[in-house]
């Protein structure tokens, strides 16, 4: 691992793109990739697009079993792949039915491409493959299938449903709903980590400034206000009652265990935070200390 970058966030990629071979390896896979499968796919046609990300995976597969760590190397070359075909289908077919999908598929694959990087920056001793969040869980990936086979569904048989307006409020909600949660990364450094600390490490602060000073959980926030554009952008009525649903039943229940530990960690410290500082997710308590 790499010795502690510097402290701003532009000096962190300069620092990390030199020194950190995990970080290059997934932005240089990420961005080759596109390069090629963009290129092909906004000279030619979306169908030749798709059709070259298979020599471009082989290819990418070949380096990085004589040179790179493949189980970087593969996942962040397939999502500047997907991200590349999707965007170019997306910007050409702008105002058409399954243009929808294609935007709908540009944010998901770039999120979880933005997971790997932002963990990288801000918190590298967490760094794992995993933190790409593509093996996040089953019920995750269900959800989203589920999703668009009611796109898909719909957009055959009732195209019309498919408003561009409220394609656009998604898109505005998904841009927020990032935008948040990387906020959080950052502010957060160290403390920010995809699972729940059970215990509290020696570094181990409680964050109140930044995004944290208007709301004491930002990327949960920000993934529920993301999840549920998605849907926007895709104009699924169903689904986008039920991922609210869902995904505010997962971080009350997330939240409320989270509290729970931080209270333990920083005690009245952390109960003061709760009654001068908004949750973030709408109508969530959190844990209340008896």
């Amino acid at each position: 691992m790499p010795p502690s970058p510097p402290l701003t966030f532009c000096e962190r990629v300069m620092f990390h793109l030199k020194s950190d071979d995990d970080f290059r390896t997934a932005v240089d896979a990420f961005m080759v990739s596109f390069a090629i499968v963009g290129t092909v796919s906004a000279s030619s046609n979306f169908l030749l697009g798709i059709i070259s990300i298979l020599p471009t995976l082989l290819a990418a597969y070949f380096i990085a079993r004589r040179r790179l760590n493949k189980s970087i190397l593969m996942p962040a070359a397939f999502l500047g792949c997907a991200v590349a075909v999707n965007l170019a289908y997306t910007v050409s077919h702008e105002g058409e039915v399954w243009e929808h999908l294609t935007r709908y598929f540009v944010f998901v694959f770039l999120f979880h491409f933005t997971e790997f990087v932002f963990t990288a920056l801000t918190n590298r001793r967490s760094l794992r493959p995993d933190s790409f969040l593509l093996n996040h869980s089953v019920g995750y990936w269900l959800a989203a299938g589920i999703s668009w086979i009611e796109f898909s569904v719909e957009a055959y048989l009732f195209p019309g449903m498919k408003c561009y307006s409220i394609l656009w409020i998604g898109t505005i909600g998904c841009i927020i709903g990032e935008v948040c949660r990387k906020l959080a990364m950052v502010h957060a450094g160290l403390g920010f980590t995809h699972r729940l600390a059970m215990t509290k490490r020696s570094d181990h602060r409680l964050v109140k400034d930044g995004i944290y000073a208007y709301m004491r959980h930002p990327g949960y926030f920000g993934w529920f206000v993301w999840a549920v554009s998605t849907q926007l952008i895709l104009c699924n009525p169903i689904c986008v009652i039920v991922y609210a649903y869902v995904t505010w039943h997962f971080f009350a229940s997330r939240i409320y265990d989270e509290e729970k530990d931080l209270i333990a960690f920083f005690g009245d410290s952390y109960t003061e935070y709760q009654e001068t500082v908004w949750v973030g997710v709408p109508f969530v308590r959190g844990y209340q200390r008896p």
